[in-house]
């Protein structure tokens, strides 16, 4: 279905925290004014206001914009804005490639993006080509008060997002220009994995996690702070929050799993990792360790998997770590291992157990 909260279909948009970033156009958006007609364009004062206060709560930006990409950038920096964009698409492009692009470049989903134009034809074509991204007029940025727009809770992770997702992009980048294997370019990193039993300073962080995390999500269940305070108090579960650093900064908490202990089988209910460090190698630790916690109680190890259509990573995951599939229900599945074979975690990773 095709969202245009202009069109006043506002109420599509409930479902708190759908959003993960708002991509701008230029002209007659973000400024007053055209950039190529050659006047000076002003910067609308209530747009940077709304820019910084969705950062402040972890709304990533970028920008999809038909204009001189060159002097574009130099008016962001003029105005002391260029900082808080990601991926910026300033080219000559359909406005719906542009928006394919950031999606892509930030690893999200397209339906987690909004994009604000001040052209009817372009935000149609968008919703044309992505029917699932949010368009807003850029005359109507009340729309982004929406609960779609509003996570439940502001988390450290939240406010240092986009420096986080800043400094992902700064790591790519050496990425490329290394000369080396992948694995010798992770061994520069200094990366540390910790895992940690959850308490109730990580509970905000986990329920975001949830809710955010999609394509390394085994069940793509979401669980309220409530319900994970129950959990971690629990003698029957354990609940374990992850998180990684390297020589260039924090990822910040990056993993969430789920398991309740039993017999014969301890039951994984949850294992989630969040989709920026799909890249780093470290998506099989905190499963590898939940399986030498029941190895060692002495019991096999079953995990669900739900088929979400964007987490088919995840069933890669557990069969690669010696899986198999003992159950399935429509597009809900059990795999079970009797953990005769654990794998180690890389070489170039160092990690912390509780």
């Amino acid at each position: 279905m095709t969202v245009d909260v202009a069109a006043g279909r506002a109420e599509i948009l409930a479902k708190r925290g759908k959003i993960k970033c708002v991509v701008w156009d230029l002209d007659n958006t973000l400024w007053d004014g055209v950039l190529l007609e050659g006047g000076a364009v002003t910067v609308r004062p209530e747009v940077v206001a709304e820019i910084k206060r969705l950062d402040e709560i972890g709304i990533l930006h970028s920008i999809a914009s038909k204009n001189d990409h060159d002097a574009a950038i130099a008016r962001l920096k003029e105005a002391g804005i260029e900082e808080y964009f990601l991926y910026p698409q300033i080219n000559w492009n359909p406005k719906s490639s542009s928006i394919e692009a950031i999606a892509k470049a930030i690893n999200i989903g397209i339906d987690a993006l909004a994009f604000v134009d001040d052209q009817p034809f372009e935000r149609e074509e968008v919703a044309h080509a992505h029917p699932d991204v949010v368009t807003v007029d850029a005359l109507e940025l009340d729309v982004l008060k929406n609960p779609a727009f509003e996570p439940r809770f502001v988390t450290d992770e939240s406010r240092q997002r986009r420096h986080m997702y800043r400094g992902d992009a700064a790591r790519n980048q050496i990425e490329q220009e290394y000369s080396g294997t992948s694995d010798e370019f992770l061994a520069t990193l200094g990366m540390k994995f910790t895992i940690r039993h959850a308490e109730v300073d990580d509970l905000r962080r986990a329920e975001e996690l949830t809710v955010r995390t999609n394509q390394l999500n085994s069940t793509g269940r979401t669980y309220s702070y409530e319900e994970l305070d129950a959990l971690r108090q629990s003698d029957d579960h354990v609940l374990l929050v992850a998180s990684l650093t390297d020589k260039y900064g924090t990822y910040g908490t990056i993993g969430l799993a789920l398991a309740e202990r039993g017999r014969p089988a301890w039951h994984l209910h949850m294992m989630l990792m969040s989709c920026r460090v799909m890249a780093r190698g470290v998506g099989t630790v905190l499963l590898n360790y939940i399986m030498s916690l029941a190895k060692a109680d002495g019991a096999k190890l079953r995990a669900d998997f739900v088929e979400t259509g964007r987490n088919r990573v995840m069933y890669v995951t557990y069969a690669f770590a010696g899986f198999t599939e003992v159950e399935r229900d429509g597009s809900h599945l059990v795999f079970e291992s009797d953990l005769s074979t654990i794998q180690g975690w890389p070489e170039y990773l160092s990690v912390e157990l509780p």
